[in-house]
């Protein structure tokens, strides 16, 4: 039976690598099944506090391969792609804005705030599952609702240094 591409692919595959990824010490922040060119990439993003290695990669791809393909989640062939969730990481799930309350963000918007803004930066004061709370580096404060960003990432040039 054929897989449709997408669909259930990144739920399957988190709910079967997280596990792995968490008895390895790490945290999974992240899988996306992408299209780029003609050609299909299964990313895993993974982390930990003090930063994610090559060799965390490594051994997450070794832990992972076997059972991706027990699973056969996606028809046809696909790139693996283990990594870190780098600087500037997207903040997706609740765990990562509870984890990083308090933490400097930047917030890009699809359309301009009441002032015009359309990206602003400041610190995460709280969130829910439909909104952010931020006061931005001027000391206005704003609540978004998540639906309306490109994208809420951290500003961490200088929390891991």
């Amino acid at each position: 039976m054929a897989k449709k591409k997408g669909g259930n692919t990144v739920a399957e595959v988190s709910a079967l690598v997280e596990p792995i990824v968490n008895g390895l010490g790490l945290q999974l922040w992240d899988v996306r099944y992408v299209k780029e060119g003609a050609l299909w990439y299964l990313r895993i993003f993974i982390d930990k506090p003090e930063g994610v290695t090559i060799e965390d990669c490594e051994n997450v791809t070794r832990a992972v391969d076997a059972p991706l393909d027990e699973l056969d989640p996606i028809d046809g062939s696909y790139t693996l792609e283990v990594s870190s969730p780098g600087i500037e990481r997207e903040l997706l799930r609740d765990e990562h804005f509870e984890q990083f309350l308090g933490a400097p963000v930047m917030i890009k918007m699809h359309k301009p705030l009441e002032d015009g803004t359309k990206e602003l930066t400041g610190t995460l004061i709280s969130h829910d599952k439909d909104s952010v709370e931020v006061v931005a580096d001027d000391g206005r404060e704003f609540n978004i609702t998540k639906k309306d960003t490109v994208y809420i990432k951290l500003n961490d040039f200088n929390i891991y240094s």
